[in-house]
């Protein structure tokens, strides 16, 4: 491999800004994933994410980045949790954190900043990096310190946990969270079932195949409690299961993952999350996120075809002017030689965006989106050590009002900023450029 490779690699994707280029491909900040960029009162950007040698390695760990100047330059990462030296082999990992801003909450009229996360404590029920407490840290002053206190929440049990109730859960929050017309604050996570629930594990399945469910955490008062051990945190729904949709492949099992929560109008919520059906799903809810009607697929329209996606990352935001962004692979697992919707060293490239607009008065299927258009691609170009091609899973989004910015991780290594205009919008923007009608594809023609 020569300098020019080393040196330039990382603008393949052709981003406009860059967040952190590691040192080399084999470190222990090779490895960056789960890119969550959010705004601060001041206006200073933080940018959190998952880092390690590779992915659930022993050294996994949660770090943050300040930037100043809207994503320009940005400082180096700080860790603010990981294994300790004197942890166990494969205990103490810190992974898949997510923030949460509340502003005027400091008695002199600041913000504080939590952090969530997974930490493990020494149980493997599903995979090192999934099995873990709700643990916290917070900032009062925008994200320079970290308290030296932690403060653990409760996610409650449910049909598919272990009987044990020390046993903790095997979750994940893959995205920022949702503010509710409650001023509350909304954190859909994905639910795997305990290892005596579902052989997965023995049938040497991975984590994309293995019985899942969408649930949901509520923040009660995190806004205006100060009191860190004050806050109350409630796990909905209120049930044995949460939001299922049938795995293709094993019947009675459950894989719904990932979700993203949007507002509609009229008080309405829209979840959207991937499936091993090789097509996204939603569910709506009609009271703020304690239910959710029955999942049916995504599609273009109503009646129209599916959006294909396979088993990877499938945000949908609502973006300032009140249109929304879905970002997803547009294919149904076999893109690029893949054999499955769980291939995703090869279906994770090139990652696509379609703008959706509301349909005013549709119940069942409330968006319309237009023509799809690639955002950014690997173009296939494996990183040395990263084992994959996949681009711009686990981004996030920033939309102010001021610029639109997708942040993302190249191959997981390289984490980017590109900025998103109307103009480039425009051309699958269905207001602009509707999809031409088509016969419905049959979703059991695209599982083969």
């Amino acid at each position: 491999m020569n300098d020019l490779y080393l040196e330039n690699e990382w603008q393949r994707t052709q981003p406009d800004l860059l967040a952190y280029i590691p040192d080399d491909f084999s470190g222990a900040g090779a490895c960056n994933q789960h890119f969550l960029v959010v705004k601060t009162p001041p206006g200073t950007f933080l940018g959190f994410w998952t880092q390690s040698t590779v992915e659930n390695a022993g050294d996994q760990r949660v770090v943050v980045s300040r930037s100043l100047d809207r994503g320009g330059a940005w400082s180096p990462p700080q860790i603010i949790d990981g294994p300790q030296p004197d942890d166990p082999p494969g205990v103490g990992l810190a992974s898949w954190g997510f923030p949460i801003v509340a502003p005027g909450l400091l008695a002199d009229g600041g913000h504080r900043v939590y952090f969530i996360y997974n930490k493990n404590v020494g149980v493997d029920d599903a995979r090192e990096d999934t099995t873990g407490a709700v643990r916290s840290r917070y900032s009062d002053d925008d994200g320079l310190t970290w308290s030296r206190a932690t403060y653990d929440f409760p996610i409650a049990p449910s049909a598919i946990s272990h009987v044990d109730p020390s046993v903790p859960p095997n979750w994940i929050v893959y995205q920022n969270i949702f503010y509710t017309a409650k001023n509350q604050v909304l954190a859909p996570f994905t639910r795997w079932a305990s290892n005596t629930w579902d052989p997965a594990v023995k049938l040497s399945l991975n984590l994309l195949e293995h019985w899942s469910e969408i649930w949901f955490l509520n923040f009660e008062n995190i806004l205006t409690e100060r009191d860190p051990e004050k806050l109350v945190v409630s796990t909905w729904p209120k049930s044995a299961h949460g939001i299922q949709v049938e795995n293709p492949y094993r019947q009675g099992i459950s894989v719904a993952q990932e979700p993203k929560v949007q507002a509609l109008s009229g008080d309405r919520l829209i979840c959207v999350f991937r499936t091993l059906c090789g097509v996204n799903y939603f569910a709506l809810s009609e009271d703020d996120g304690r239910s959710w009607d029955e999942p049916r697929v995504l599609r273009y329209e109503p009646g129209g075809n599916p959006i294909l996606n396979p088993m990877s990352p499938s945000p949908l935001y609502r973006l300032h002017d009140g249109r929304y962004l879905l970002l997803f692979y547009n294919n149904d697992g076999t893109a690029n030689g893949g054999k499955s919707p769980v291939d995703s060293k090869h279906n994770r490239y090139p990652v696509w965006l379609t703008v959706g607009r509301e349909i005013p008065g549709e119940v069942d299927h409330p968006l319309r989106f237009g023509p799809p258009k690639i955002f950014a691609t690997s173009d296939g170009v494996l990183l040395p050590g990263t084992g994959g091609t996949q681009v711009a899973v686990y981004p996030s989004l920033i939309d102010d009002g001021e610029e639109r910015i997708l942040f993302y991780p190249d191959r997981k290594h390289y984490l980017l900023g590109k900025y998103i205009t109307d103009d480039w919008l425009r051309d699958c923007d269905p207001a602009h450029n509707p999809v031409r009608l088509r016969p419905p594809i049959a979703i059991d023609a695209i599982r083969g």
